[in-house]
């Protein structure tokens, strides 16, 4: 079931989260973080327990990033994360954004919604914030992508 997080799902988010930064396939988050942005989630709940999750962050007037997409390696390939992101990608039409992003390991996936890849340096220095807290930085790897709404 997709739903918008709550507060409650907060520690299960992080351990999502968790698990795939561990790997270097994202940005872990803090419980603070989480607590300060959850009205930014949502979270796919299968027999009581987040199996799924993707954020849509406001970056600025017109743009918003895509970000912490995780699904459960056991439920993957039941297009959980396809159902996560397009519910980030719905809302950010329904606020009147005219674009999202995302930095990404799998440009194939973010692919399947029209997203293309683009040279980080289009993106507003902005988005560059948790950027300082990531270990690869300055030397980052991850794909840039974009996907305009109008």
């Amino acid at each position: 079931m997709l739903r918008k997080a709550q507060i409650g799902d907060v520690k299960n988010i992080q351990k999502l989260l968790t698990h795939f930064a561990s790997q270097g396939d994202m940005l872990s988050r803090s419980l603070s973080e989480l607590y300060e942005s959850i009205r930014d989630f949502y979270v796919w709940e299968e027999g009581g327990e987040i199996v799924g999750t993707a954020a849509l962050h406001i970056i600025w007037e017109d743009l918003a990033e895509i970000r912490s997409v995780a699904v459960a390696e056991e439920t993957g390939r039941k297009g959980i994360g396809t159902q996560v992101v397009n519910a980030c990608i719905d809302e950010a039409r329904q606020l009147g954004l005219k674009r999202v992003f995302c930095l990404t390991y799998k440009p194939n996936f973010f692919g399947t919604f029209g997203m293309r890849i683009v040279d980080k340096s289009e993106l507003p220095h902005k988005v560059w914030g948790d950027c300082m807290k990531c270990v690869k930085f300055p030397d980052c790897d991850e794909i840039a992508m974009i996907l305009d709404l109008e």
